[in-house]
């Protein structure tokens, strides 16, 4: 397919993204918050770890399956929770949930989403997992776990490292906030960029219009732009919600947005299924530390009662393997696949799996393996800290 033939890695898709969207729009998925630091520093903590191959090993088959929740899959992959995908590309999240679930991998539906669950859950046939905010008003937050059972949300992600908005000056400036509040400076990004604004923007409106959030609440209602009524995070989210929400929610339970490992301590004493841990893509505060950095220390922490989710930087399939290595159980990838879609729509996030599924591959052949569960973090160089997993945390 053409897409196969003009990026042959990540960092090429991302350039055919950024050539075909609107600035505004770029930079709320490719921008950070303040100085706009930390996603380059999550990047650069994974380059800067290095793996150890072991040579003269039959390395002739090669899986890197796993099991993550009971169910197998082929790769050690999540779709992480996005919320610009329909922006992207027309009916973007969809596009990424075809291509997860052709993959084999699990999908996670955001609570910005401007799909509804029961469309997501149509295509999204390898897993279909539901993250959320708690908002102030909890009585809203349950209505939507609710709703999010009823379509057969496999597993449930509660965000935890929101408790306010982030200062995301870039996205402030452009009018890309929440609610979206068009300015002179948004209307001129959209026009630059012609051929998107025909194919996305062009064919929501001869739909009907804009997306809207499709799983609000009916009295928030579910406008993208405007002055509307609109919930927020809550600053008073603390553990007790994290029980009263393992008590509403039957099934898989998972809190993203951990960098501490006292914090995974407490979470799986409280019955949590999962841990990811994340710092937001860089997205929310600019001074925390690179999410590979708090990686090890969790995985300790965890002890094996809990799944262990990695997500931030992820750019190669190596990047996989490492956070592996140190003790993951699989990898949240967003960006990869948002950069695949801007560029290419549902074929293009399936080529974004098949360059890491492809890598990953490479990978386990260059190290002497065979199995995902003979990674250790033995393979790693001495490179960072990663090495010594108490050391970010080093009299705390």
């Amino acid at each position: 397919m053409a897409i196969a033939k003009k990026a042959h890695n990540i960092a090429q898709l991302r350039a055919l993204a950024r050539r075909r969207l609107p600035r505004a729009i770029w930079e709320f998925m490719e921008r950070g918050t303040e100085d706009d630091l930390l996603i380059g520093r999550n990047v650069s903590a994974l380059q800067s770890l290095h793996l150890t191959p072991r040579t003269l090993r039959d390395v002739s088959a090669r899986s890197a399956e796993t099991v993550l929740f009971g169910r197998r899959q082929p790769l050690p992959l999540v779709i992480a929770p996005t919320g610009i995908a329909d922006l992207m590309w027309h009916r973007g999240e969809r596009a990424i949930a075809s291509a997860a679930a052709a993959a084999g991998i699990p999908f996670t539906q955001t609570t910005s989403s401007t799909t509804s669950f029961a469309d997501i859950a149509k295509v999204a046939r390898a897993g279909h997992w539901m993250q959320m905010y708690l908002w102030e008003r909890r009585e809203l937050s349950w209505q939507v776990v609710e709703a999010a059972g009823k379509h057969g949300a496999d597993v449930l992600v509660l965000t935890v490292d929101t408790p306010v908005w982030p200062l995301r000056e870039f996205n402030r400036r452009a009018g890309m906030s929440n609610p979206v509040r068009p300015n002179t400076r948004l209307v001129s990004d959209f026009l630059r960029r012609p051929g998107w604004l025909a194919s996305v923007m062009g064919r929501y409106m001869l739909e009907g219009g804009l997306p809207q959030f499709a799983n609000y609440p009916a009295e928030v209602g579910g406008r993208i732009t405007g002055k509307v009524a609109r919930v927020t995070n809550s600053a008073s989210v603390d553990w007790k919600d994290v029980d009263e929400l393992r008590r509403r929610w039957p099934g898989k339970l998972v809190v993203k947005g951990l960098l501490h490992p006292d914090d995974a301590r407490r979470a799986v004493e409280r019955g949590v299924d999962g841990i990811a841990v994340s710092n937001h893509g860089g997205r929310n505060f600019d001074s925390s530390p690179p999410a590979i950095d708090a990686l090890p220390a969790i995985v300790d922490a965890v002890g094996g009662r809990a799944t262990v989710l990695f997500d931030s930087g992820v750019r190669r399939g190596a990047d996989v393997i490492k956070a592996i290595a140190l003790g993951a159980d699989a990898v949240m990838i967003g960006r990869a696949t948002l950069y695949g879609c801007a560029a290419a729509g549902q074929a293009g996030a399936a080529h974004a799996l098949a360059l890491l599924a492809n890598e990953i591959d490479v990978a386990m052949a260059m190290l002497g393996i065979t199995r995902l569960d003979e990674l250790d973090r033995s393979f790693l160089g001495s490179g960072r800290s990663a090495m010594q997993p108490s050391a970010v945390f080093e009299g705390t």
